[in-house]
């Protein structure tokens, strides 16, 4: 059944398999991937519109089928698109999924709306702005985290009413900032730590130019590539397999931005690339290609540790972020001299601290699932 449903109807397995994890082989950035392939449109996580699980939502795009997948086009039944379910917002509670989908309504208007009628702690809304879930509202990953903390570290009932009219005065006196757009390389890696994956781009990507300058070719260009060619690849360690029956094999899955490339490290390789093998989650592989009938596999021969690349994907510096020399032009004309002192240290603690969990960009790429 669920190859039929798989063949028939991607956009309803895709929702019943990511409601089915932790699970299997795959993670969910692999099954997203698989489906938005299959022709499947998928939409972000949403205040506004997600559930706990992923929904099927009508209305949706045409997608471009991927090339490998086209003799199927036929015969897929696509009619729906996926929403993603807050189950995917890493640190985000079932509880406080469902407090906020009881109360929202119509919808909510405002982070603050969110916090005072959902009864979400600031923490909790951290989580969803950390995770991009504003866009129904129109705000950006780095305009819902500012808005986010401007709020009381409490909970909306948690707040005593006497203090509540001075909390009130102090969030409407908070000065308008126009934060400098977050580049996307930065997105991306934000997506990865809140949510394991990204649908604006795949972190390859912003390595192209620099891997085509190396002669490294995408995963997708193996397939019209001669066995037994010379080749070098790159991308994201999702799997390592070392079953008791091979003697000692490594079989390895990395992707990059076009799909994946199944590797195969023999055990004299392993011994000499073994911290890179076992510990890195970005690595560019040179080997030998090798082709049978649909299957196609790369043997390893050197291989090298593509993180410090990765890396470059942020940056710690706040200019390197876009932001003005003179952080008050940003802020509201006419404010009085106490805003102007305020806002500045705080759009620059901001700036530091947020998105930069960059220092943690190898930490925020998957680890590899590990089998035996």
């Amino acid at each position: 059944v669920s190859c039929w449903l798989k063949c028939h109807y991607p956009d309803v397995f895709c929702a019943a398999i990511l409601n089915s994890q932790p699970m299997g082989f795959y993670a969910p950035a692999q099954l997203i991937r698989d489906a938005r392939e299959h022709g499947v449109e998928v939409r972000p996580v949403d205040i506004n519109h997600s559930g706990w699980d992923t929904l099927l939502e009508p209305g949706a795009q045409t997608r471009p089928v991927s090339p490998q997948h086209r003799p199927m086009a036929g015969i897929m039944k696509n009619s729906h698109a996926v929403r993603l379910g807050l189950r995917q917002v890493k640190g985000l509670g079932e509880e406080d999924a469902n407090r906020l989908m009881e109360r929202r309504g119509r919808g909510y208007d405002s982070v603050r709306d969110l916090w005072m009628r959902s009864g979400l702690t600031r923490r909790a809304i951290e989580k969803l702005a950390e995770a991009d879930c504003f866009g129904s509202l129109g705000l950006s990953r780095r305009d819902a985290l500012w808005a986010a903390r401007a709020l009381d570290p409490l909970s909306s009932a948690e707040r005593l009413p006497l203090f509540a009219a001075a909390g009130q005065a102090r969030l409407q006196d908070e000065p308008d900032i126009a934060l400098p757009p977050m580049p996307l390389g930065e997105e991306v890696v934000n997506d990865y730590q809140s949510l394991s994956f990204s649908l604006k781009a795949h972190p390859m990507a912003f390595l192209r130019k620099r891997l085509d300058r190396t002669r490294c070719v995408p995963s997708v260009a193996l397939q019209t590539m001669r066995n037994g060619a010379r080749v070098k690849v790159a991308g994201l360690v999702l799997v390592r397999q070392r079953p008791g029956s091979a003697k000692g094999v490594i079989f390895e899955t990395i992707e990059d931005e076009t799909g994946v490339a199944n590797l195969i490290v023999w055990p004299k390789t392993f011994e000499k690339y073994r911290a890179i093998v076992l510990g890195s989650r970005c690595v560019g592989v040179i080997g030998k290609l090798q082709k049978e009938e649909n299957v196609i596999h790369v043997v390893v021969e050197h291989m090298e540790d593509l993180m410090p690349m990765l890396s470059t994907l942020t940056s710690r510096r706040i200019e390197d972020l876009g932001q003005t020399s003179n952080a008050d032009e940003a802020t509201k004309p006419g404010m009085d001299a106490r805003d102007k002192e305020r806002t500045p240290a705080r759009l620059k603690r901001l700036m530091r601290t947020y998105p930069s969990r960059q220092d943690g960009t190898a930490s925020a790429m998957p680890k590899g699932r590990n089998f035996h």
